[in-house]
């Protein structure tokens, strides 16, 4: 078995990081009344992102990673 030692890779390179810090953001202080709330409401709040391709593209832009079209 060989070790291979990576190099650190910072969160604020990663744009799911940008999407769940969003997300997170989005659902404070709604009261819910159980785990089935909560699953709902994270669910319509990745919808409505999904529908919003800016706001994915600045995900990503936030990252300073180079978006090259293929």
């Amino acid at each position: 078995m060989r070790v291979f030692y990576l190099p650190r890779y910072p969160p604020e390179w990663n744009a799911v990081e940008w999407i769940w810090s969003w997300l997170k953001r989005s659902i404070v202080n709604f009261p819910l009344a159980g785990i089935d709330d909560l699953e709902a409401l994270v669910r319509s709040r990745l919808k409505q992102i999904q529908y919003r391709p800016d706001a994915i593209t600045g995900c990503l832009t936030d990252t300073g990673l180079i978006m090259k079209p293929p």
